[in-house]
C-alpha cells in the first residue's frame, strides 16, 4: 500500500457536521491520512474506517425525563482524526504516552512549530484478548478549548467514580449478516464501565479511555463472534456522557465512527516496548517499510 492509495476525496476530510473545527488543522490532515488503517468512502469504502454524520445516532432529547424521547445526535464534540488497527504480543496501555504513537507525536511537532497550541486527543483504545492482543484505537481531536461547562469536560477533570457511571456507548449495524444484526442488538446503548475494565490517562493535550474486554466473558465472546464477521460488517459506534438531570440535556455525542468491511489480517504488528528508532505504530509508512523488505 501506498501513501497515494490512502487518499480518499479531499472533501471527506471535513468531518461529518462537526462543530470543533471550521476547518481540519495540517497534523490532522496527516493522522487521518497517514494511518495503514485507511480513510474510505462512507458510503462504499472497504477494510478502512469513515466518519459517519452524528444524527445515525439516538441520544436523549431536551425532554427525555419527560417523555422519554430520544433524538438525532447532531454534531460531534470531537473530530475523527485517525483510526488505528494494533496486534501486540502483550495488551497496550496508554498509547498515547508512547513515543511511537504516530497522533501524539504529529500534535507534538505541530505545537513545536508553534501550531495548535488548544488542540487536544481523546483516545478510547479497546483491547479485544485472545492468542493475540488485538487493540482498536479510536482517535477524535479538537483545535478548540473544550466547553467548560460541557459532561465532557466534566467526564476529563472529574473522578474515576464519574467516569464510570457516566460514558455510554451507542452503536448499530448498517449492514451485516442478520445473525449479527441479532447478536448486536444487546449492545445498542450500553454503559461501558458497568460491562468492562476501564482505565483512564490524562496528559497535558490528551484524555485515553483504555476499555479491556476481557472481564466480560459475555462482551469478549461478542467481540470475538463480530470478528469472525468483520469483513461483511459495517458498524457506526458513538460516545456519549449519559445525561442524570434536566440540564444536561440533550445529550451531546463526543464523537462516532463507521468501521466498513475491516480485514482482521491487516493489523498493525505493534513491539511490547518502542525501540529506536521509532517505527510509528499504525502509520501507514511504517508499515510499507516492513512490507518492503
Amino acid at each position: 500500500m501506498n501513501q497515494t492509495q490512502n487518499h480518499v476525496d479531499d472533501n471527506n476530510l471535513k468531518p461529518a457536521r462537526t462543530g470543533s473545527m471550521s476547518s481540519v488543522p495540517d497534523w490532522i490532515t496527516e493522522t487521518i491520512n497517514g494511518g495503514s488503517a485507511r480513510h474510505v468512502d462512507l458510503d462504499t469504502g472497504t477494510n478502512g474506517w469513515a466518519s459517519p454524520p452524528g444524527d445515525v445516532f439516538s441520544v436523549r432529547s431536551a425532554d427525555y425525563f419527560t417523555n422519554k424521547r430520544k433524538c438525532p445526535g447532531g454534531d460531534y464534540l470531537l473530530s475523527l482524526a485517525g483510526v488505528d488497527w494494533l496486534k501486540s504480543t502483550t495488551k497496550l496501555d496508554n498509547i498515547l504516552a508512547r513515543p511511537d504513537n504516530r497522533v501524539a507525536h504529529a500534535l507534538r511537532q505541530a505545537q513545536s512549530l508553534g501550531q495548535s497550541q488548544n488542540s487536544f486527543i481523546f483516545a478510547m483504545n479497546f483491547h479485544i484478548p485472545g492468542k493475540e492482543h488485538y487493540h482498536s484505537v479510536l482517535y477524535f481531536a479538537t483545535d478548540q478549548p473544550i466547553p467548560s461547562d460541557s459532561l465532557f469536560k466534566r467526564f476529563i477533570d472529574g473522578d474515576d467514580t464519574f467516569r464510570n457511571q457516566r460514558f455510554k456507548i451507542v452503536s448499530q449495524v448498517v449492514k451485516g449478516p442478520w445473525i449479527v444484526k441479532a447478536a448486536a442488538g444487546q449492545f445498542g446503548a450500553f454503559l461501558v464501565a458497568k460491562t468492562v475494565r476501564c482505565a483512564y490517562h490524562k496528559g497535558p493535550n490528551y484524555f485515553e479511555m483504555d476499555v479491556d474486554t476481557c472481564v466480560s466473558p459475555i462482551l469478549s465472546g461478542f467481540l470475538q463472534f463480530m470478528l469472525g464477521y468483520a469483513r461483511k460488517l459495517t458498524l457506526d459506534v458513538g460516545f456519549v456522557i449519559e445525561a442524570h438531570e434536566e440540564d444536561e440535556l440533550p445529550e451531546k455525542l463526543i464523537g462516532g465512527v463507521r468501521l466498513c468491511g475491516m480485514e482482521v489480517s491487516s493489523a498493525f504488528v505493534v513491539e511490547p516496548e518502542p525501540l529506536k528508532p521509532y517505527r510509528m505504530m499504525g502509520s501507514v509508512e511504517a508499515s510499507d517499510d516492513v512490507n518492503t523488505h
